[in-house]
């Protein structure tokens, strides 16, 4: 186990920080970092998370990028170094989901969400690595959904279950390099998540028995990071969401897909 980072006096890279999870990432590091640099693809939305916390921080950076392309990637680390910001905690809290078949989905959206979920959190990570100050931390967004196959959700969650693997053998890999890597896992939280995973048709997926796992935004990010403090390398935030993940990856996989078909009323 890592020693852990202390967030006190950090200069954190929030990625996907407009809203969500990211707005609420940058609201509790807010009164302890030094500095946070805000990244997404949305200007106004951006500027409205700085002014609400420009009382508790001193210096916060708006850095309007899209993530889910090379260029974009490039231009957040070229903003850091135009703006003279060494980081020392990079938040990978960027994500896209997409409800219904994996047959009816758009390429576009698939291609999207597998550059974003994937493909950036991977190469931001490699590209600031020789970047971070030490100590450093690294904490990663990944979900529930990454412990088992969701139908009507597939490559969201495949993609989570990359994030996860990814995570775990970073934090044993870069432990030597007094880097703290931590990923958590929330199972549904009221964020923009839905309403950007939802088609054009309306399209949505099966919600039954979310309620008895949903926690807010607040309670996901404060459990993060404490996990990232006391590095841990895995954590599931809320004790339903606890409970369920150990259920879930010691379920036999022929009655995790028996299950999924009950669910979707094919047996």
């Amino acid at each position: 186990m890592s020693k852990g980072f202390a967030l006190g006096q950090c200069h954190a890279v929030i990625t996907g920080a407009s809203s969500g999870l990211g707005a609420e990432f940058a609201r509790q590091l807010a009164p302890l970092a030094d500095s946070l640099v805000l990244v997404a693809r949305r200007a106004d939305a951006l500027e409205a998370v700085k002014r609400e916390l420009s009382a508790s921080c001193a210096k916060i950076f708006c850095c309007v990028a899209d993530l889910a392309t090379d260029e974009g990637r490039k231009e957040v680390v070229a903003f850091l170094e135009e703006n003279g910001v060494l980081p020392n905690l990079l938040i990978n809290n960027a994500g896209l989901g997409d409800y219904g078949s994996f047959a009816s989905s758009s390429t576009e959206k698939t291609r999207t969400q597998l550059e974003l979920n994937i493909t950036a959190l991977t190469m931001l990570t490699h590209a600031l690595l020789p970047k971070l100050g030490r100590p450093a931390g690294i904490l990663n967004v990944s979900s529930l959904a990454s412990t088992l196959p969701m139908p009507d959700l597939a490559v969201y969650a495949a993609s989570k279950s990359y994030v996860t693997s990814f995570s775990e053998a970073l934090a044993v890999e870069l432990a030597p390099q007094n880097i703290t890597v931590s990923c958590v896992c929330p199972g549904p939280t009221p964020t923009n998540f839905g309403k950007t995973a939802k088609r054009e048709d309306g399209t949505d997926t099966n919600r039954e028995g979310q309620s008895l796992l949903r926690i807010p935004p607040s309670q996901v990010v404060a459990r993060a990071l404490t996990a990232l403090q006391q590095g841990d390398a895995c954590v599931f935030p809320g004790l339903g969401v606890s409970i369920a993940s150990r259920l879930f990856r010691l379920m036999p996989r022929g009655l995790m897909r028996w299950l999924q078909r009950r669910r979707q009323g094919q047996a």
